[in-house]
This record gives structure tokens, C-alpha cells and sequence, in this order.
């Protein structure tokens, strides 16, 4: 093999590692993702309660800080302009547990009662979320899931 071959070949494995490299340290700073969300809502009955579950799974590559919860009337203001990451910084948060290194399952639970869902709009509702990675980084999904009030 001649010199000029084999000094080729070498600077293509350098490259190829250095692109390798980059591709995988990029990798590793995306920003929070939502996978398995589900949203349960319960009527109030017989004098009990009612409530509103909503669970999730949320996967950053520094960790969760925070999940913040909202649920919202398809027939709201939002659904011309949907919520913001400034609307959800007063919300309500989720309880999260670590399920890996860089994965975190979240749930939110809110008591309905009968005064509440005598003023709520019936029909399609949708959840938004706003997670908080460790780094930093956010990502805002205004329908991650819905649900309906009936």
C-alpha cells in the first residue's frame, strides 16, 4: 500500500471519529421529550369527588427540574392562541420520580368537586405541559394529551 493511500485512509477515520463524536455529545443536549402521556377525568358522583390524573414520561439528558400541568377547554381563548411558556410559569407542577438517568415519570392529580364541574365546560379538553430540564433547556407542548368532560 502506498504512503498517500494509507495517509488517506487515516484522515478519513479521524473525520469520521471527530463527526462520531460531535453526533453523540449533540446528542446528549436535546431538550426535555414527553412519551406514554395519559389524561383521566372523573365525574364527581353520589357525593364524592371527582378528578383529573394525568401521567407522563419525560426524558432530558441533564434531568428534570421541573413539569408544569395545564389542562384547558378546547372552547377557551387558548385555542386561538394556544398557552405560553410565560402563561404556564404560574400553573401547578406534577410530582416527578427518576425512572433512569435521564428519564422521569410525572404524575398530577386535582380533587373536581361538585361546584367545579358544575361551572366546567363539557366537551374536549387538552393538557399542556412545560418541562424544565436541569440545563436549562425547556419544550412547551400545548396538546401532549387530551381528555373529555362530559
Amino acid at each position: 500500500m502506498s504512503r498517500r493511500i494509507a495517509l488517506s485512509i487515516a484522515a478519513g477515520v479521524v473525520v469520521l471519529g471527530g463527526a462520531g463524536a460531535f453526533a453523540l455529545a449533540y446528542a446528549g443536549d436535546q431538550p426535555p421529550a414527553f412519551a406514554h402521556s395519559t389524561a383521566r377525568y372523573t365525574a364527581p358522583a353520589a357525593g364524592r369527588d371527582g378528578s383529573l390524573a394525568f401521567s407522563t414520561e419525560v426524558t432530558a439528558s441533564s434531568g428534570l427540574k421541573s413539569l408544569k400541568v395545564l389542562a384547558w377547554p378546547e372552547k377557551s381563548r387558548f385555542a386561538e392562541k394556544p398557552p405560553t411558556a410565560k402563561d404556564m410559569a404560574e400553573v401547578e407542577s406534577a410530582t416527578c420520580e427518576p425512572a433512569t438517568s435521564d428519564t422521569a415519570r410525572c404524575a398530577y392529580k386535582a380533587v373536581v368537586s361538585t361546584a367545579d364541574a358544575a361551572s366546567t365546560p363539557h366537551g374536549a379538553w387538552h393538557i399542556a405541559v412545560l418541562a424544565t430540564a436541569e440545563d436549562g433547556r425547556t419544550t412547551l407542548d400545548t396538546e401532549v394529551t387530551d381528555f373529555t368532560v362530559g
